[in-house]
Formats: structure tokens, sequence, C-alpha cells
């Protein structure tokens, strides 16, 4: 069985590491991007194959989490999209794409995991 493509963008190194390392171990297949530009690369670069995009909302300076979300949504619609942020929530609803689920930094490895497989096992259904 085919591994699902899942983006990871933020720019805290350690953090970083730390959801490739639990997304690997749930299986994923995983991609990363230090920053926003990088990770409308590898968008750019994977969005045929993509179907999950876990982002900071704040990655320093060029694109935001809310910015590299709505690009990976034009580029593939069924993308799921976990936003994680320490500080950002209040702006979910205002700048989150639809259908994605945000959770707030420090978050349980498992917290994460179910985000991305409900989002994903979502949009499965969606699409038969």
């Amino acid at each position: 069985m085919e591994r699902p493509l899942v983006l990871v963008a933020e720019d805290q190194p350690l953090i970083l590491l730390e959801v490739e390392e639990v997304l690997v171990g749930a299986g994923f297949e995983v991609e990363t991007a230090a920053d926003g530009q990088s990770a409308m690369s590898a968008i750019a670069r994977h969005h045929s194959q993509l179907r999950g995009l876990v982002t900071d909302v704040r990655l320093g300076q060029g694109p935001n989490g809310w910015d590299v979300a709505r690009h990976a949504r034009e580029l593939t619609p069924m993308v799921a999209v976990v936003y994680m942020t320490g500080d950002s929530d209040y702006e979910w609803v205002a700048y989150g794409v639809p259908n994605s689920q945000l959770i707030h930094k420090p978050f349980a490895h498992a917290q994460l995991i179910t985000a991305l497989t409900s989002l994903l096992n979502q949009a499965e259904n969606t699409e038969g």
C-alpha cells in the first residue's frame, strides 16, 4: 500500500524534526520545508501526489501558513490541511481554508495524527 505524502512546513528545526518523526512513525511519507517559500516550491513539485499539509501559521519571512495552505488547495483541492500554532488560533476562522483543522502548540502526537487522518478520511470519502 502506498504511503500518503504529507508536507510539513515549520520554521523551528526541532519541531519540524519531531513532527516529521511522528508522521513517518504513523506510516506517512514526509517532505519538509523550513519556511513558506520552500513550502510553496515543494507544493508545486509534489502537488499531484500530495495528500496532506501540516503547517505552522508563522513561518518567518515570506508566505505564512495561511498562504501556504491556500496555495496547496489551489493545486490540490482535496489536500488535508492541519495548522499548528501557539498564538494564531483566533485567526483560523478568517484565514484558514475550509475543512481544515487547527491544533494548538504544544500538542500531543496523537492530536496531530488524529487531525490528519480524520481529514484524509473525509477527503477519501468525498472523492468516492
